[in-house]
Order: C-alpha cells, then sequence, then structure tokens
C-alpha cells in the first residue's frame, strides 16, 4: 500500500521509505524539478525538464505506484497537459511570491487559495472573461467569498485583483521549458479595477506626534526609536524594523534601506537627522549592537526583529497614554505622510530619495496633504509677486 507522506512548497515524497519511496524537487539553479529515488540502494536523480509543480508531483505518485517508470526522454515527457489555474498559481508561488515580503507572501497566498475555490482549480486561465472579473466583483463585496465572510470595500477589491492580474502578466511573459509562452495574451488586460472614491489618509498633525513622543518611553525603549525614526527618514514600519546595525553608519550620519524590505525593492542610503542618530544610540546603549544583530530586536529573542503585530499594539498603547482621539487608519503611515506634507517645498526628486519613493506620482496623489499655514503662506506669497 503506498503512503503518501511529506509535502511542501519545495519538496513532495511519494511512497513508503525502503520500498518505493520517490521525492521530487526544485534544482536551485534552474528551478526546472528534479525526482529523485534509490535502486538497490543507490540514489538516483534525473530531471523532469519542466517546471510545473502539479505535474511534478502527479509524476512522482505514478512512479512510486509504479504506474510509470521514469524516463526522461520517454513519450510521457514529451506529452504537454494544458494548462489550468492551480498550475499557474503553483508556478507564480514558486517562482516570484517568495522574492516578496513576509507579509506579501502570506497575502499572495490568501489570495491563491480563494481565486482557486471561486474560479475552480482546473479553470483555464485564457478562458477568463469579463463576466468572471464582475462576478468576483460582485461575490466579493457581497462577502460571499473570502476568508472573514463580511463585506468589504473597493481598496481591498483592488488589492486582489491587482494581484490576479499581476500573475496573468507574468503568464504572458514566462515561457515553459519548451519555450513557449504560458499565456498567449492576459485576458483580463484593461478592465477596470473599483476604485475607493474617498480614501481616508491620514496624516498626523506635530500636535499629535509630539503627544506621542512625550509618552513613547512608558511604551518602552524600542517604540520611542521607531517613532523618532519613522518621524525623521519618513520610511515604511517595516523598513525600520529589518534594520540591523550593519546598515547603519554613524560617523557618516546615514542609513542604508535594504531592496528586500522595501515595498518597491529600491535600495538606497540616506542622510539622517541628529534626533534620528540619538535614537539610534539609545538603541545601541540598550541592544548587544552587533553587526547583524537588528536595532529593534524582539523582546524575547534577540536574534529576531520586532515584529508587525508587536509595532501595531505599541502605536495603540501610546495612543491610549496620548489621549488621542481614536481616528480611524491614523497609524505609523500617518507618519509616513507626514514627512512628504512637511517637505512640500522642497523639489519631488529630492524628497522621493529621502523617503525612498521610487515613483513622484504616489507621493502627490497619496502622501502629500498641504494644511492650513501652507494654504495660506502660498496665498500670501501671491500677494507679494502681483503688481
Amino acid at each position: 500500500m503506498m503512503a503518501r507522506t511529506k509535502r511542501s512548497r519545495r519538496s513532495y515524497g511519494a511512497g513508503e521509505w525502503g520500498r518505493n519511496r520517490v521525492r521530487v524537487f526544485p534544482d536551485p539553479k534552474t528551478g526546472l524539478y528534479q525526482i529523485e529515488w534509490r535502486d538497490n540502494g543507490r540514489r538516483l536523480t534525473r530531471s523532469l525538464k519542466h517546471r510545473d509543480w502539479a505535474r511534478a508531483k502527479r509524476q512522482a505518485d505514478e512512479v512510486a505506484a509504479g504506474l510509470t517508470v521514469h524516463e526522461p526522454n520517454g513519450k510521457a515527457e514529451s506529452e504537454s497537459e494544458p494548462l489550468t489555474l492551480e498550475m499557474l498559481f503553483d508556478i507564480y508561488g514558486e517562482e516570484v511570491t517568495p522574492t516578496k515580503g513576509e507579509r506579501t507572501q502570506q497575502r499572495d497566498r490568501v489570495a491563491t487559495a480563494m481565486f482557486l475555490r471561486f474560479f475552480s482549480r482546473d479553470r483555464d486561465p485564457a478562458t477568463l472573461s469579463q463576466r468572471d472579473w464582475d462576478r468576483f466583483i460582485r461575490e466579493r463585496r457581497a462577502g460571499r467569498i473570502g476568508v472573514s465572510g463580511k463585506p468589504v470595500g473597493n481598496r481591498t477589491i483592488e488589492w486582489d485583483l491587482t494581484f490576479l492580474l499581476a500573475v496573468l502578466n507574468w503568464a504572458e511573459r514566462s515561457r515553459d521549458e519548451r519555450g513557449r509562452l504560458l499565456l498567449d495574451r492576459n485576458p483580463l488586460k484593461g478592465l477596470r479595477k473599483p476604485k475607493e472614491k474617498n480614501p481616508t489618509r491620514v496624516v498626523l498633525s506635530e500636535e499629535e506626534y509630539q503627544a506621542l513622543l512625550r509618552v513613547s518611553r512608558q511604551v518602552g525603549w524600542r517604540f520611542h526609536v521607531a517613532l523618532v525614526l519613522a518621524h525623521e527618514t519618513g520610511h515604511r514600519i517595516g523598513a525600520i524594523r529589518k534594520l540591523r546595525w550593519a546598515d547603519v553608519d554613524f560617523e557618516g550620519g546615514v542609513v542604508r534601506w535594504r531592496a528586500k524590505y522595501e515595498k518597491t525593492g529600491y535600495e538606497h542610503r540616506t542622510p539622517v537627522t541628529t534626533e534620528a542618530i540619538a535614537a539610534l544610540e539609545e538603541a545601541r546603549r540598550m541592544s548587544n549592537g552587533t553587526a547583524d544583530a537588528p536595532v529593534l530586536p524582539a523582546p524575547r529573542d534577540p536574534s529576531r526583529c520586532l515584529g508587525h503585530m508587536s509595532a501595531h499594539r505599541m502605536w495603540n498603547r501610546a495612543e491610549t497614554l496620548a489621549e488621542l482621539e481614536p481616528k480611524h487608519r491614523r497609524g505609523w503611515h500617518s507618519l509616513r505622510r507626514k514627512f512628504a506634507s512637511d517637505l512640500m517645498d522642497q523639489p519631488l526628486k529630492v524628497l522621493c530619495e529621502l523617503g525612498g519613493w521610487k515613483n513622484a506620482r504616489t507621493v502627490l496623489t497619496c502622501y502629500q496633504r498641504p494644511n492650513e499655514g501652507q494654504l495660506r503662506k502660498a496665498l500670501e506669497n501671491r500677494h507679494r509677486v502681483r503688481p
């Protein structure tokens, strides 16, 4: 009797140990799947010559069951199977998703499971159409699909469809082991995603920042350092949490922001203010400060960076201690918007370099918000230049 054991994204085993055990796994250099088995005690490995994860698993099952004998150049290997949504998402999940950040990888996996349930695993991706697109929007908005089972807004639906389009666009540019495109074209290209008409983009005020700063050390030194760095550098809390001491140049007053921790994948170095340096020096006194150690270590495991949920809980506690009136979506990202708005009089190119933005349009549409003082100053300047 065949017993299937270990399953994972990187390896799949079929058969029984010591009898008909077979394993498939990707070659780390080429990405082509390999099949491994034993013959009279000798471990043998051959290439399956393709990158189709679902197909590789089926081949492992067939070999372990004795239904087929692995023949790299045999007829069975040369026959191609029709691409299904499950196969496409599996390939994308193997080759593209691992290059993203931890939270984005988790979001990819959740969205993948949702789309496969909704459209069915065996669906030919080339047959997706406007009707499927509209049906998904209706059902998702009503809360009839998804993990929570609750109605969602246009912003969430836009995120879901952006991921689906990314997978289909990638398939339109990627080829299989025989050099053929996975998809001749993206069947959903050009369809309009729902947009939030009035998205909530809170900008933290100077008064609110000072209130949080006053209570920051009551929350803990990690929160104080993170708050100052977010305010002084304009970077995302995710990038700040992942900083390591090797990224900090105290002598030059410069911080390196690694590409793998930036949402845009943009590695860059920025000078920092004296306030930021002071906060970093405080963090160095509170931690071991070795080159590979995190600037903001997790409380229970100093070798790991401070977690996302820990930073979120710290922010909520600080708001309570500062007695700030509750405001929807006022969080760490409101500091990034404050940074962009405070430097509104600077050239966009300079601002983008300082804050790690790759697209100036994003800054204008999503981050900068002029305050009343800036508007009045603009009107006063206008009167000065009038004859």
